[in-house]
């Protein structure tokens, strides 16, 4: 037989959360960083000066890289982010591969905290129309109710599984089967502007975009505060995105 549990999950011991987290935890990324880099062919090591210098003389050059399409000199930089979200958010986030590093707390050697996923008022509920040819409407506050109550309900059950099978003495990359993908993950995340920019031209919806993309609501969040940072750090290099149909070059 096996050993009785020694802890009891209550539906007080759950978070519930609708809201991701964003944070740049370490950058190294400029305007000046296209421009050295642009310019070596024509410059050879003197394009070294243009770090000294200050980019906005050259927004045009920056422009017109973006406007051709020229984009190796937008991958030289860094930017690393902490963000936690519901793991469907990371399983989404996985599809991005080229200039992307991940790393993510791991279900094998940690036991899994009960944070989980639960869509706000704001948060579209109805998909009407075709694959390829749908919209999402808000849904009635029917839906609303239902899909707050069997979340929580699922969640609870699930949570509840997983500590019995850890009390039990079962690993818990075993145990970790039995969480769904609306509980909470965290990962760092390291990209370059050029593979920022792609990702945020399929991720985000903006009416500067040439293409018209339809992310999933979750990711869009990370992606818009992913987005502020960088607009932050290269606000040279971020006009010429949305001047140029946010289309990464």
């Amino acid at each position: 037989m096996g050993r009785t549990p020694t802890s009891v999950t209550t539906p007080e011991s759950l978070t519930f959360r609708s809201d991701v987290t964003v944070e740049l935890v370490k950058s190294s990324a400029s305007d000046a960083d296209v421009l050295f880099a642009a310019r070596v062919s024509t410059a050879g090591e003197q394009s070294l000066d243009e770090l000294k210098k200050d980019p906005e003389r050259s927004k045009g050059l920056i422009n017109y890289l973006m406007r051709d399409r020229h984009g190796s000199p937008f991958e030289h930089n860094s930017m690393t982010f902490f963000v936690s979200a519901p793991i469907f958010v990371f399983r989404e986030f996985m599809r991005h591969r080229v200039g992307w590093s991940y790393n993510e707390e791991s279900g094998r050697y940690r036991e899994l905290e009960p944070v989980f996923y639960v869509p706000d008022a704001s948060r579209k509920l109805v998909q009407e129309g075709r694959p390829g040819k749908y919209v999402f409407v808000e849904g009635t506050p029917a839906q609303r109710e239902a899909v707050s109550g069997a979340l929580e309900e699922s969640y609870e059950q699930s949570y509840a599984a997983y500590q019995k099978m850890l009390a039990e003495g079962v690993a818990r990359e075993v145990a970790r089967a039995a969480l769904p993908v609306g509980l909470y993950s965290s990962m760092y995340a390291t990209c370059n502007a050029r593979s920022l920019m792609h990702f945020l031209g399929l991720r985000t919806q903006h009416e500067l975009a040439k293409v018209p993309s339809f992310p999933q609501r979750e990711i869009e969040m990370v992606g818009e505060k992913m987005e502020a940072e960088w607009a932050r750090l290269m606000p040279l290099t971020y006009a010429a995105f949305n001047a140029n149909g946010r289309v990464a070059p």
